[in-house]
């Protein structure tokens, strides 16, 4: 069972009051606005375990978006504890630059034994980082080229990539690059995206329909583009759309056609969200950067990685007669806390996760939505691959207000949930129980129903 975490100490209400206070006085939340934490102030967390929350009242909720998107081994994962101990009990920090350490060793060895064709490893503190790194490793592998020309970026509309200079310019959603027209560049959108359901969908097979538009378009611009970036199969910030392999597929033989990298973003995607370890493994694709960071240490510590090809290594920091350096540091590039962890969420991902149960959890979460959107009728256009389910509010019932009112509903019943919009999303962590994901739909099902009647 999840739930065990012994008899909670009763906190008078005044306590909670006095902690919101001193929060909303200083603490600048992410994402939100203060009109935002007045109606729906944020949740005070005394202890998490498993796919649950508990706050400082001694209510249980369900962690229903694995916090943003990170705790894919759930909260408080023994094995990742010790993982983090013993680390912790040897060092817990040298500088990347000039030392090395077993926990990074091990580490890059099986990210590269899990992506065949991939051959190094190089680390950052987040995600955002990450797709920095990528597009700066594209870029600088041209300049060392002498190949001028092609500086310019593709990415995909409805993608989300981060929201550093970098990763911002090659996001394709409005709302978070509104005001920083003159920090960014142009990351040029590709559209006409042929969306599907689930894999069972004819487009997730053949979108040649799509594709012959798209082809035309990509054809206009090859000559002037370094890479093209996307998050494969499924777009996190872009209201959890899911997107046809076989447009990934075609992706790629194309970008290898035109001498443009394929940079994968698998932050939110990959290390098993998608039913897979890694989402590109849909398309039986090998892209030539892949960004990874969220469920790599499953939540516990800021840490990522971009793994590329030894081609395009020997490009930049390889070439014979000359001192090539990638000149991009990070403090903790490689930070022993974080390799551990990371370390440890594969080995239980790869030798110990019940890869045939979560499979039956995944058809049961969109089953469960599917049930949701059939019983409260609020939901249209019911979606979901691996251990990701989402829904849309129906045009005619949907406004801000009684979504926020759902959110608070479904929190007070139990649940924690931070739709994108007017979609509804389940992200839970990989492990949850088939019990959670029920009780998860009963919550969600009553507070539609109050919310939206």
């Amino acid at each position: 069972m999840e739930k065990k975490f012994g008899q909670p100490k009763k906190i008078n209400r005044l306590t909670i009051h006095n902690l919101l206070k001193k929060a909303f006085k200083h603490h600048w939340h992410p994402c939100s606005s203060a009109k935002t934490l007045e109606e729906t102030p944020p949740v005070c967390v005394k202890r998490a375990l498993g796919s649950y929350i508990e706050d400082m009242e001694g209510h249980l909720v369900i962690d229903g978006i694995s916090s943003w998107w990170c705790k894919s081994l759930g909260h408080n994962h023994p094995r990742l504890k010790e993982a983090l101990l013993q680390q912790a009990n040897k060092f817990e920090h040298v500088i990347g630059t000039s030392t090395t350490h077993e926990a990074i060793i091990e580490l890059s060895e099986l990210l590269v034994t899990l992506n065949p064709g991939m051959g190094k490893v190089f680390y950052a503190g987040d995600g955002s980082s990450a797709v920095e790194i990528a597009l700066k490793m594209s870029l600088y592998s041209r300049f060392n080229q002498g190949n001028t020309k092609k500086k310019g970026f593709l990415s995909l509309v409805n993608g989300y990539h981060g929201e550093t200079c970098g990763a911002l310019s090659v996001t394709q959603i409005d709302t978070f690059k509104r005001g920083y027209a003159s920090l960014l560049f142009n990351g040029l959108p590709i559209e006409n995206i042929p969306y599907v359901n689930t894999p069972q969908d004819p487009l997730w097979q053949d979108c040649q329909e799509h594709w012959d538009t798209i082809q035309d378009f990509l054809e206009k611009h090859h000559h002037k583009i370094t890479a093209l970036i996307l998050e494969p199969i499924v777009q996190g910030a872009g209201n959890m759309r899911i997107y046809s392999q076989d447009f990934l597929r075609r992706l790629r033989i194309w970008t290898k056609e035109q001498d443009i990298h394929l940079i994968a973003d698998e932050i939110m995607t990959g290390i098993g969200r998608t039913g897979k370890m890694f989402a590109c493994e849909y398309a039986g694709i090998t892209p030539d950067f892949m960004c990874l960071s969220k469920g790599l240490t499953s939540g516990w510590i800021p840490f990522s990685a971009v793994l590329t090809t030894n081609e395009i290594y020997n490009c930049i920091s390889n070439k014979i007669g000359e001192d090539k350096v990638f000149c991009h540091s990070h403090t903790y590039s490689g930070n022993p806390l974080g390799a551990a962890l990371a370390l440890e969420t594969l080995k239980i991902m790869k030798d110990d996760f019940a890869w045939d149960d979560f499979k039956e959890k995944t058809a049961y979460l969109l089953k469960s939505l599917q049930e949701v959107a059939d019983e409260t009728k609020t939901l249209s256009n019911v979606r979901g691959i691996g251990m990701i389910a989402a829904a849309d509010i129906r045009l005619n019932l949907f406004s801000s207000d009684k979504m926020k009112s759902m959110i608070r509903l479904a929190y007070q019943n139990g649940a924690l949930l931070r739709p994108l919009g007017k979609t509804l999303y389940w992200l839970p962590p990989l492990n949850i129980e088939k019990h959670t994901i029920e009780e998860l739909k009963e919550i969600t099902k009553r507070a539609l129903l109050y919310a939206f009647k």
